[in-house]
């Protein structure tokens, strides 16, 4: 069993497939959907979105240095590939789809009230790399859809079937196979069992 060498390509897999709404400065929405997204900063908290400067939505990000991610599921899968193949040139794509626009509090931008988590960005800093300009941005408010707290108002984000776009296919997040550090946590029955076994060690010495 071998490897072959390919030539240099981007095959990093799976990553989000989010829908970026964007507006003009007269209010002329859109949305496109852009894979190339990418946490890149925690404090502050920043993010990137690439996008190709022949895009329809290019210029209104440009031109008003802002945009929301949102956040995409398995009922808006549809959706998600609709706003990367068609043009907003050629159709309204929230009339089309039925999708609300839901005001934001930062920017002027509309969110996707359908989207679990609306995400406002405002644009530090544009990267012209080649193919794809990237927008890097500061995250200047998060919204997010109130059904998906508990009773101890804690935000459940992988209840709301987030998708991923892989290879040029979307999938549904699977399997949990763990969480973070659960790599080097101990076991507690094991370390209870242990503690037990040297306490009861302990007393068995005092009493000889």
């Amino acid at each position: 069993m071998g490897k072959e060498v390919w030539k240099a390509g981007n095959m990093l897999n799976p990553v989000p497939a989010v829908m970026v709404s964007v507006a003009d400065k007269e209010g002329n929405a859109n949305i496109l959907t852009v894979a190339w997204a990418g946490t890149i900063c925690t404090n502050p908290p920043m993010l990137s979105i690439s996008v190709r400067p022949e895009r329809y939505s290019y210029h209104m990000i440009k031109e008003t240095n802002e945009f929301v991610v949102n956040l995409t599921t398995k009922d808006l899968v549809k959706e998600t590939d609709f706003c990367g193949v068609k043009s907003g040139k050629d159709v309204d794509k929230f009339k089309e789809l039925g999708l609300t626009k839901s005001k934001m509090e930062h920017v002027s931008a509309p969110g996707i009230a359908e989207s679990p988590v609306n995400i406002e960005c405002k644009v530090r800093k544009v990267e012209e790399l080649g193919s794809h300009h990237m927008f890097i941005a500061d995250v200047v408010g998060v919204v997010v859809d109130d059904k998906y707290f508990d009773e101890t108002n804690r935000f459940h984000i992988n209840d709301t079937n987030l998708i991923m776009y892989s290879h040029g296919e979307y999938f549904a997040l699977g399997e949990k196979l763990g969480k973070f550090g659960y790599s080097i946590k101990k076991n507690k029955k094991a370390v209870s069992k242990k503690n037990k076994k040297s306490k009861n060690n302990k007393i068995n010495k005092t009493k000889k």
